[in-house]
């Protein structure tokens, strides 16, 4: 079995240890966060984490009623700007943490009286030190240059912090769900290689989603890129 294919695979138990192990945390977060009652959210992330920032836009937008925008780190390092953050909740997303431009919109953000949260999956990384809170994915290290396992880590990270900060059981019921609901997906792979057959000699992809699934639209044309080389839209 290959990296991909095996982490991949990890996810149901990725997943569900994210939720039992950081419950309390994002339970903190999101009392922080109802505290500080942000004016709007900005969210610091790159490739297949600004994807999961997608996602925070709608979950936010629709459950919180916050409007969340995605951040231009390269102002804050290539052009060395800030724009006025002090009012926002700032949203640092990174699988190892090390992004400098997303650390430095976090430091920035953090600095200007902003109250800042980052998710990573590395709890020693400068992003996580850059930040008030630090909501750790524990998905263990990632081979695979694609990733997998992280990805889904991070909509589950959002989603805890979003059904934390409103407080609706029926969110957290649902959250908990999650497990199941993956190993009844993976459970449905065995045909994949038989009916990707008439695929594989395309040389363009367009993928369409919308609402909740817009960012994994982003994040299915990033996989193809990455790992079969075809444009991908």
């Amino acid at each position: 079995m290959t990296y991909l294919a095996s982490e991949i695979a990890e996810q149901p138990d990725v997943i569900g240890h994210l939720l039992t192990e950081q419950a309390d945390n994002a339970r903190k977060i999101g009392a922080a966060i109802r505290d500080f009652n942000p004016a709007f959210v900005t969210i610091a992330a790159r490739g297949t984490s600004d994807n999961a920032g997608r996602y925070a836009q709608y979950l936010f937008g629709i459950q919180a009623g916050l409007s969340v925008g995605l951040s231009a780190p390269s102002i804050h390092t290539i052009y060395g700007k800030q724009t006025n953050l002090s009012r926002a909740l700032v949203l640092g997303i990174s699988q190892s943490g090390q992004s400098e431009d997303v650390r430095q919109v976090v430091a920035d953000a953090r600095e200007q009286g902003a109250l800042t949260v980052c998710i990573t999956n590395n709890p020693g990384s400068p992003l996580a030190e850059a930040a008030h809170y630090h909501l750790p994915l524990g998905a263990g290290e990632e081979k695979s240059v694609a990733a997998t396992k992280t990805y889904t880590a991070q909509l589950t990270a959002v989603a805890m912090l979003v059904a934390a900060l409103v407080d609706q059981p029926e969110l957290h019921a649902e959250l908990s769900k999650l497990p199941d609901y993956l190993r009844q997906t993976l459970a449905l792979s065995d045909g994949i290689a038989g009916w990707t057959e008439r695929y594989r000699y395309m040389e363009r992809l367009v993928t369409i989603g919308r609402g909740y699934n817009y960012c994994t639209a982003f994040e299915i044309s990033l996989k193809i890129k990455e790992l079969c080389y075809v444009v991908g839209q």
